[in-house]
């Protein structure tokens, strides 16, 4: 499965999590709420929608549509309306429990981010330590370049570099924030978690090299 076909999947799921929706209002919800998936056809949805029916982790009924739903020829027309099993519940509380760097990698933050009031505290804590320390990698990395190369760099090179720094120290800075308070509330250190393996389950070789 491709990262964005899991992370559609986790976000589908997480939506359906809260109450069940038709196509059209599920549809609405990913495009203005996940911005990963913006934006995102009938086209992709359906065919993951099919997928998780056939995985017994989503249910389909006949609804009606409300008052967010386009216009139609009649004032009420029936629709599908998915919900999730309690075989779906499961497997979301299962996605959401993992805390390794697929949860804090760009393009998954912000998705795993969205549904962090069913998280664990523990799990909360260590995805925000993780994305800033990938952050400060990135830094690094940024800060470094920047003092070998300054001299070689046009204009507009170089105020793409500092807009990258720029935004970079404010997401750390902002994560510090979420992190204190996660630690003030009570939320056991990320140590306290057995470690993941990583995919294919041989030792990590080291941290990701950032895009």
């Amino acid at each position: 499965m491709s990262r964005r076909s899991a992370l559609l999947e986790l976000a589908i799921l997480g939506l359906l999590h809260d109450t069940p929706m038709h196509g059209y209002e599920l549809r609405k919800r990913l495009n203005a709420v996940l911005g990963a998936f913006r934006p995102l056809s009938y086209g992709t949805l359906y065919p993951c929608l099919r997928d998780l029916l056939g995985r017994g982790w989503i249910t389909e009924a006949t609804g009606t549509t409300g008052s967010s739903a386009p216009p139609a020829p009649s004032s009420r027309r029936a629709r599908i309306v998915y919900e999730l099993t309690a075989d779906g519940k499961d497997h979301f509380q299962s996605l959401i429990s993992q805390s390794g760097p697929a949860a804090w990698e760009d393009g998954t933050f912000d998705v795993h981010f969205a549904f962090f009031s069913r998280t664990e505290a523990a799990v909360r804590l260590r995805i925000l330590e993780g994305r800033r320390s990938r952050l400060e990698e990135r830094l690094d990395a940024i800060r470094t370049a920047a003092a070998r190369g300054r001299e070689r760099l046009d204009l507009y090179t170089a105020e793409l570099q500092r807009h990258g720094l720029d935004s970079a120290e404010r997401e750390v800075r902002w994560l510090s924030e979420l992190i204190e308070t996660e630690r003030s509330t009570g939320a056991p250190p990320p140590a306290a978690l057995p470690p993941e393996p990583p995919p294919g389950g041989s030792p990590a070789s080291g941290p990701a090299t950032p895009a």
